[in-house]
């Protein structure tokens, strides 16, 4: 299979995907399931082993994050009109983010993609051509794992956990009474539509029921043969020390520079030396 970077649709005309050596990386699901722990978990695992690293998710480009979440609270927008912001988003970080990461070699891991918009965007009763064309200019990502998850499990586990939100809960569609109701049944057409979703786009599917280390060793499973296929760098022991120094001190990893592959012409090779009777022995 070509690791060749390809965009979802008619991509960006002015940004050639060509000599893209990093790998991106998704982990998709539903609210509440463990998205973020484990892409947490993902990152100092593959920091460790010496990998350049950038995370990035939904909602968190400088351009278009305050914007969003000043819509989302005033709740005056329609499906459409919330599906451009979030594209806006995405666009921002794929552009100044995701792309120059992986330009560089490193291992972009996403908490959440563009199949989050497909299946919320779907549920909320948007065409789902049309979604589909919004985000064409989306990479396509080397590896997608899917959390999954019964809503009853799920519902339960954001209860004990931060709780249910508006949003979270599917409230600006009106399906139930109270928070809990409504999240069951809005959570329910989710887990649902991220099954169709799953399997169209052939997402690799993780037990999302199960314990958080048995989940975290299943991801890497999946991971490790995308990273034995030779195109991803990894940094050099000097910054892989500074990768642990900065987190240690900041609690946030920091993106440093990926090696880069000796030049041919950079050292000779020595000569070989002459040949040695072979030893005896005894």
């Amino acid at each position: 299979m070509s690791s060749e970077k390809h965009y979802f649709g008619e991509g960006l005309p002015y940004q050639s995907l060509k000599g893209l050596k990093g790998k991106l990386i998704a982990l998709e699901g539903p609210d509440g399931v463990g998205r973020s722990t484990h892409i947490e978990l993902l990152q100092e695992w593959l920091e460790v082993q010496g990998y350049g690293v950038l995370t990035t998710g939904w909602t968190r480009s400088e351009l278009m994050s305050k914007t969003i979440a000043s819509a989302k609270q005033g709740n005056i927008l329609d499906p459409w009109s919330h599906s451009l912001l979030y594209a806006t988003d995405f666009a921002d970080r794929l552009e100044h983010q995701i792309i120059p990461a992986l330009r560089s070699g490193f291992i972009v891991l996403a908490d959440r993609y563009i199949y989050t918009a497909f299946v919320r965007n779907t549920v909320r009763g948007c065409d789902r051509q049309w979604i589909h064309d919004v985000f064409g200019f989306a990479i396509v990502p080397d590896l997608v794992c899917y959390l999954r998850i019964d809503v009853d499990t799920l519902a339960l586990r954001v209860i004990e956990s931060k709780g249910m939100t508006y949003w979270e809960s599917g409230m600006d569609m009106r399906l139930g009474a109270d928070l809990y109701d409504s999240f069951k049944k809005y959570q329910g057409l989710i887990i649902e539509e991220f099954d169709k979703v799953a399997e169209e786009f052939g997402f690799q599917v993780v037990d999302a029921r199960r314990p958080p280390e048995e989940i975290q060793e299943a991801l890497r499973a999946r991971i490790l043969p995308i990273l034995k296929e030779g195109r991803t760098k990894r940094i050099n022991k000097a910054a892989a020390d500074k990768v642990a120094a900065e987190k240690g001190a900041t609690g946030k990893p920091a993106l440093v520079a990926v090696e880069k592959p000796a030049e041919k012409t950079a050292e000779k090779a020595p000569a070989p030396a002459p040949a040695k009777e072979p030893a005896t022995t005894g």
